[in-house]
């Protein structure tokens, strides 16, 4: 039935996850298509793939973005459906109903769930109906700074300022007082008019939240069934960050205790039935560490980076189950969560810093081992170029108990040797040392703090 309904499938991506998720379309027994830039023509998703077609030039708006050249493809290889994998067009509704009105299956939730999950106000809003705990915050879109500070006003101080779309941190900043709030109102403002550009009438739609001050970042991983069901297949942590952007995860969070946990797991399930989503799906939420007590932040219609971690700890493959759930299967899952699982990404960066380091690949040697897994994306040779997100890899270690995990972690660190660009495996070998992280008490300040205390990362 898979192969009628589902093969050839087409990965509209790159890199790492176009590799990933064509190890397990092969593994099926399905055909895996590639597309790809000419930046990308070397790298090794391209090889792998049982076809490969090259869509345009490095620019990823002529060629990875560009939903008519993608659909291009798919029609002339005979693909049956598209994953999108996560990133470029995976959360691009207008994609998704193209995919479907040219008669293929898409790899993901409905149009109207990425819609609605989208707009951050409207999903607040809906997630509150459906008795789901969210912060104290607007409403409705702020759209200019008087409106911000009397929301403030209400509220009251500190406030998290950030899009009412788009995602990856971008644009979220704290403010503390009026000057503050001036200041991250503009830049969110900026970076929301990227999400309205080509409207007219759209002004800078902002949302204005409690902030919480020892806030740790945790979500769950539902998955919404064919027959209604939405089923929760456990939590990650992910508060080791850097510019609001993750850089660490791990499974299960080890700074929440098991009742918050299940309380989590309930209203992750409830969010997911309020949206009838379908597919695989991210309820992200923020946890008040002192409190141990939590509130929605968002949803994601997608594959997440860090579902390996969830893969590990439930021994589920997240790309076979959209696959199944996308040809209109409800498989049983039945999770049951073993070991400790984290996911360190190695990025092409300044370990200091954080500043992007692109560069050829002169020596890449990946760890090995029993408990540790590479999803990568290059090899000895490539280049890392300038034109997309510099994640490289993403290095994951299995162990009995978090103990076990992190001495798997350090050793993995230690042998995974990329020479060539700049590469953040420095910062993961200094934060797998800190304190606060090895004890698992720890926020999204992490890295801030380990910044301001001048360790070398």
């Amino acid at each position: 039935m898979l192969t009628e309904t589902l093969g050839p499938v087409l990965i509209a991506n790159r890199g790492e996850i176009a590799r990933r998720v064509i190890r397990t379309v092969k593994r099926m027994g399905l055909r895996a298509i590639a597309v790809h830039s000419e930046a990308d023509a070397d790298l090794p998703f391209v090889r792998e793939a049982d076809e490969a077609v090259l869509i345009g030039p490095a620019n990823p708006a002529q060629s990875y973005l560009d939903t008519d050249k993608v659909l291009e493809a798919a029609r002339a290889t005979g693909a049956k459906a598209v994953h999108p994998g996560y990133g470029f067009l995976s959360e691009n509704s207008a994609f998704a109903r193209a995919v479907i009105d040219a008669g293929m299956v898409w790899i993901g939730p409905a149009p109207e769930s990425i819609d609605t999950m989208g707009d951050k106000i409207n999903a607040r809003n809906l997630m509150e109906a459906a008795g789901v705990p969210v912060a104290a915050g607007t409403r409705e879109p702020v759209t200019d700074l008087s409106q911000a500070l009397k929301a403030a006003e209400s509220i009251g101080y500190p406030v998290m300022v950030k899009t009412a779309g788009g995602g990856g941190g971008i644009g979220m900043s704290v403010a503390h007082d009026d000057e503050g709030l001036a200041k991250a109102f503009e830049q969110a403002a900026r970076a929301a008019s990227r999400f309205t550009a080509g409207d007219a009438l759209a002004g800078p739609a902002v949302l204005l939240e409690r902030y919480i001050e020892r806030a740790r970042h945790v979500e769950v991983q539902i998955l919404g069934l064919p027959d209604g069901r939405v089923v929760a297949l456990g939590e990650r942590d992910c508060s080791v960050q850097r510019r609001h952007q993750k850089v660490v995860e791990e499974s299960p969070s080890p700074g929440i205790t098991p009742e918050l946990r299940e309380r989590m797991l309930a209203a992750a399930v409830r969010a997911g039935e309020a949206v009838g989503y379908l597919g695989a799906g991210t309820v992200e939420c923020l946890v008040d560490a002192d409190k141990q007590d939590f509130v929605f932040l968002e949803m994601n219609t997608r594959l997440q980076v860090e579902h390996p971690v969830t893969e590990l700890v439930t021994g589920l493959d997240l790309v076979e189950l959209q696959l199944r759930v996308a040809a209109g299967e409800s498989p049983e899952v039945r999770p049951v969560s073993a070991g400790h699982a984290i996911e360190f990404r190695v990025y092409a960066e300044d370990p200091k810093r954080f500043f992007p380091g692109p560069g050829k690949v002169v020596t890449w040697d990946e760890p090995t081992g029993e408990g540790v897994r590479v999803d990568s994306g290059y090899e000895t040779g490539n280049t890392v170029t300038p034109f997309y997100d510099p994640l490289m890899a993403k290095l994951c270690v299995h162990g009995d108990s978090r103990a076990d995990a992190l001495e798997k972690g350090r050793k993995a660190v230690a042998a995974f040797i990329v020479e060539g660009p700049k590469n953040n495996l420095p910062f993961c070998a200094e934060l797998l040392e800190n304190a606060e992280f090895v004890t698992g008490d720890y926020d999204t300040g992490l890295v801030a703090r380990m910044r301001a205390l001048g360790e070398n990362i």
